[in-house]
């Protein structure tokens, strides 16, 4: 009986951590990252950084900071935008002068 839930306990031990590795996972293929600040109105392809909405083609304003497109892995920047964090820290700033 103690050898089962031990096995038991293992088991559930590597289900959880496959799981959580899977979620961790982008959605999108290899190659590919998200770039903030280069969509243009109703192009974004998923949920934005204020969490106001969480699906693609919702944004209402060109070049929002908080929105995002996926682009081909290092030409974020060459196209204008940011990375995540960096986009995070330009809302911030923006409604510390607000």
């Amino acid at each position: 009986m103690k050898n089962k839930a031990l096995t038991t306990a293992a088991l559930a031990a590597v289900i959880a951590g496959t799981l959580s590795m899977s979620i961790a996972q982008p959605s999108f293929a290899a190659g590919k990252e998200k770039c903030y600040g280069i969509s243009k109105a109703g192009q974004n392809d998923c949920s934005n950084l204020a969490g106001t909405h969480s699906c693609a083609a919702q944004s209402t304003v060109d070049f929002d900071i908080g929105e995002y497109k996926v682009v081909d892995a290092g030409t974020c920047e060459a196209l204008g935008g940011y990375s995540k964090e960096k986009a995070r820290a330009l809302l911030k700033a923006q409604e510390s002068e607000s």
